[in-house]
């Protein structure tokens, strides 16, 4: 049975926020991949980043996915990248509904404006955004998270959930 809810997206659609949300109403633990990469690794995902570059960030998001499949009844956010390699969206999917937060690029960087700590968004977001764009749109589940407030897409969350039950 697929006791997780696995929350994946582009950076700013709102996983983490809605994830804790979503996490509070089922009353389960709420893990957010990356959280989990910098505790292993010991440092922020900008210095992995600037050690290792993105090759060695994506070994380490790999394995963090991995064991979060293992695992059962959390509400997971993933890294906007995760789910792009296949091998960590079949784990979770065995484990776990997924179900992707959209956002629109005009939505994301008003969201995102005035962060630092975001390797990928001080480069050229908005094509990085178009490239995962078709890897979000093949997951089953989405919602769109414009014009929404994270407690609206919670609830849409934990409805797909238990319609998925």
């Amino acid at each position: 049975m697929k006791t997780n809810i696995v929350l994946t997206g582009f950076m700013g659609s709102g996983k983490s926020t809605v994830g804790r949300l979503v996490a509070e109403a089922l009353q389960r633990d709420f893990v957010d991949s990356d959280d989990l990469i910098v505790e292993c690794a010991g440092k922020s995902i900008a210095r992995i980043f600037a050690d290792e570059g993105e090759k060695g960030f994506r070994r380490l998001e790999s394995s963090v996915c991995q064991h979060l499949a293992s695992q059962d009844d959390l509400v997971i956010a993933t890294g906007g990248g995760a789910l792009l390699d296949e091998a960590n969206r079949d784990a979770l999917e065995k484990g776990g509904i997924l179900v992707c937060l959209l956002a629109s690029p005009a939505e994301i960087h008003q969201r995102l404006a005035g962060e630092s700590g975001r390797p990928l968004f001080n480069g050229n977001w908005e094509a990085l955004y178009q490239e995962r764009l078709p890897t979000y749109q093949g997951i089953a589940h989405r919602i769109n998270t414009d014009d929404k407030t994270p407690m609206e897409v919670a609830q849409k969350v934990v409805e797909l959930w238990r319609a998925s039950r």
